[in-house]
């Protein structure tokens, strides 16, 4: 049996095309785009696996286009910033590493074919959403040469999942009956330790179109960005993308934060959260890195694994109550984002919600709203309520939200717009346009879960949100840690607390 073999990921890989290996071509190419880390990457290692097979170099191209939506600075320089630690990481490990930005509308058009000339094979990262899907498909019709896509996103691999799950609690039994056996197979932590690849001689012949991006754009200069046709008002922010960053924040939160993360993570002002959903949706960091290091500082082993299995939040991994906490939010509530997203086409679409949800929603379409405000005022923050307000101001300035405020702040914006249809254009526009971690499965999730996805029918029932769970910003002052978090993100005048019917 050849390493190849030995290395097969079943269902993570999936063929594209009906073309074969090219033995003869120069090199495999590594097309980097959903998975961008240089370690934990079943990509990078399926892609390490054929080099060595063949005795080809490896080429790692990793490329940044114009056109995706909400293309901005923010989000430019993220990636880019992750680009340019890719860069350092590949820098000694015999691959070729081409980091690719473009700066004209479409100049990236043909890249990928021009390569797939000289390669053996291609493997790419799978992605269940957005334009990847469409995106691939295109790619696999363009080149002649076999190419793979292949699946870093969860612990439990997506073609695993077996349907869409509606409920977070039969999705979580699923896992605790199923994910263990896939926890065989780990992503290598360090790639190319003991690999010798051969070294690629000469050019790859993409030079002169496709230029290798500079410095000043890897490092998300003011200058470079400027001249980039993208959105300059939505600015770069102090978070810096890359897997370096991701690793650093990872074990910060092990060490200061995880202790307290089950009693405290609600609490705005007590920042306990892990701040990884950033560095998850561009794929700095992977799951299987986060138990892995979460597992040895609880001193873990699957072998630890308690009893249950029928779906409670508590009591499969075993762990501290803390640790259960975070995994519950990583692997069940992340990976059920997921899965909804390679089952089903309508991820973010009204329609997706359950009839239930629908229907009560529907009933109470017609009810008087307290207050209504327009896209523009909730994207400028200018609403009645400091709360919701202090959120939005996160939000523009940080390219985050806490997750308990990013909750109410989809709540609210169902009770003061026209329709749950207008509310969840609204919300998906603001968290799409400015949230790091937007455009995400699992940002998805969390706005179509103010309108009822993942949820249950409430009572009692009341007006504008029928059946659909009530929040208030009333009720979240009196129950959390907030007037740290409201005084950084007020607007500086003397906001006051608002009447019931208001909120």
């Amino acid at each position: 049996m050849t390493e190849l073999e030995e290395q097969t990921l079943g269902s993570r890989v999936r063929t594209l095309n009906a073309s074969g290996p090219h033995k003869d071509g120069r090199f495999v190419l590594y097309w980097m785009n959903a998975t961008r880390r240089p370690h934990w990457n079943f990509g990078l290692d399926r892609a390490i696996a054929w080099a060595r097979e063949l005795d080809k170099p490896l080429v790692v191209l990793e490329a940044l286009r114009l056109g995706y939506p909400f293309a901005s600075d923010r989000l430019h320089a993220f990636v880019m910033q992750g680009m340019a630690a890719n860069r350092t990481a590949f820098a000694n490990t015999g691959a070729r590493y081409y980091p690719f930005v473009e700066r004209e509308a479409d100049q990236g058009k043909g890249l990928l074919a021009k390569l797939g000339e000289g390669a053996c094979v291609i493997v790419t990262d799978d992605f269940p959403a957005l334009f990847y899907p469409q995106m691939l498909k295109s790619a696999a019709e363009q080149v002649e040469v076999r190419m793979e896509a292949v699946d870093s996103n969860g612990l439990l691999p997506l073609a695993a999942g077996e349907k869409a799950w509606s409920r977070a609690y039969d999705f979580r039994r699923y896992l605790q009956r199923n994910l263990l056996e896939h926890l065989e197979r780990m992503p290598s932590e360090a790639p190319f330790n003991g690999v010798e690849l051969p070294e690629l001689e000469g050019e790859l012949g993409i030079e002169e179109r496709w230029p290798m991006a500079t410095d000043a754009l890897l490092a998300a200069e003011p200058i470079a960005l400027a001249e980039l046709p993208i959105d300059h008002d939505v600015s770069t922010v102090e978070l810096e993308g890359g897997a370096k960053e991701a690793s650093a924040r990872l074990a910060a939160f092990l060490d200061a934060n995880l202790g307290s993360y089950s009693k405290d993570r609600n609490h705005p002002d007590d920042g306990v959260t892990s701040g990884l959903s950033p560095y998850l949706h561009f794929g700095h960091i992977g799951p299987h890195q986060v138990l892995v290091e979460l597992a040895r500082q609880e001193e873990w082993s699957p072998d630890d694994t308690g009893d249950e299995r029928g779906g409670a939040r508590t009591g499969f991994w075993n762990m501290s109550e803390s640790a259960e906490a975070f995994l519950d939010q990583l692997v069940t509530w992340r990976e059920l984002g997921l899965n909804f997203a390679y089952y089903r086409d309508d991820l973010d679409k009204y329609d997706s919600l359950p009839d239930w949800s629908q229907k009560t929603l529907a009933e109470h379409s017609s009810d008087e709203r307290p207050n209504l405000y327009t896209l523009e005022d909730f994207d400028a923050a200018d609403t009645h309520d400091p709360v919701w307000n202090a959120a939005q101001r996160e939000l523009r300035a940080t390219g985050r939200m806490h997750n308990y405020m990013r909750m109410l702040w989809g709540k609210k914006i169902l009770h003061w717009t026209r329709s749950a249809q207008e509310a969840a254009e609204i919300m998906t526009e603001l968290n799409d346009r400015y949230a790091l971690d937007g455009r995400d499965p699992n940002s998805y999730s969390g706005i179509f879960w103010v309108l009822g996805r993942y949820d249950r029918a409430w009572g009692p029932e009341r007006p504008v949100f029928g059946k659909i769970r009530y929040m208030t910003s009333q009720s979240t002052v009196r129950k959390l840690h907030v007037n740290e978090y409201l005084q950084r993100w007020s607007s500086g005048t003397q906001d006051t607390l608002f009447e019931e019917q208001g909120a």
